[in-house]
């Protein structure tokens, strides 16, 4: 699933208090669900990643892999239905909506993190250092011993409204 690249100002924002999976027909104003047809799907919530723009190719798709795991297990509205192709094999489900990814500087990455960890939206981090760990418990461990404001940011992502994930990722741009 890919979304048109948009800077996260340029989204429109939902309405308050819809489903977060409804969108808005033309005609009739009404939400429809995603099933009800060709209508398009909008998505009062986004997922985003925020990754900083010196990470080599490797290290951004295993970061970009690592933060989108912990908005699955945590939140398991954004994963949608099992996928089955026409003879009948199934495959496991993903995401209900799309996840835009962006890049920074490491100022960017911390002033976003600071805006989502005090707006309390659902956040994971990526620090440098679990580049040389190799588990989950060593990559905890890892986390544990830095302060927040010391954290060596390499990556985040987030889940929330529109609105507040377009605030949280101000000064972020398009990754390319």
């Amino acid at each position: 699933m890919r979304a048109h690249p948009q800077s996260p100002q340029s989204g429109k924002s939902g309405k308050s208090g819809g489903s977060p999976e409804s969108s808005q027909s033309p005609e009739s104003g009404k939400s429809q669900s995603p099933e009800s047809g060709d209508a398009p799907v909008r998505f009062d919530t986004k997922i985003a990643v925020l990754l900083r723009d010196d990470l080599e190719t490797w290290q951004r798709l295993n970061v970009t892999a690592f933060l989108v795991s912990g908005i699955g297990a945590e939140r398991p509205e954004v994963i949608g239905e099992p996928y089955a192709d026409a003879d009948g094999t199934g495959y496991l489900p993903m995401f209900r909506q799309p996840v835009l990814v962006f890049e920074g500087d490491k100022e960017v990455l911390r002033e976003a993190h600071a805006r989502a960890a005090g707006r309390g939206v659902p956040l994971s981090v990526f620090t440098s250092g679990l580049f040389a760990t190799g588990n989950d418990r060593d990559n905890r461990a890892a986390v544990r011993a830095v302060p927040r404001d010391g954290l060596d940011l390499v990556g985040l992502a987030v889940y929330g409204p529109k609105n507040a994930v377009d605030k949280i990722l101000k000064g972020a741009r398009m990754h390319p």
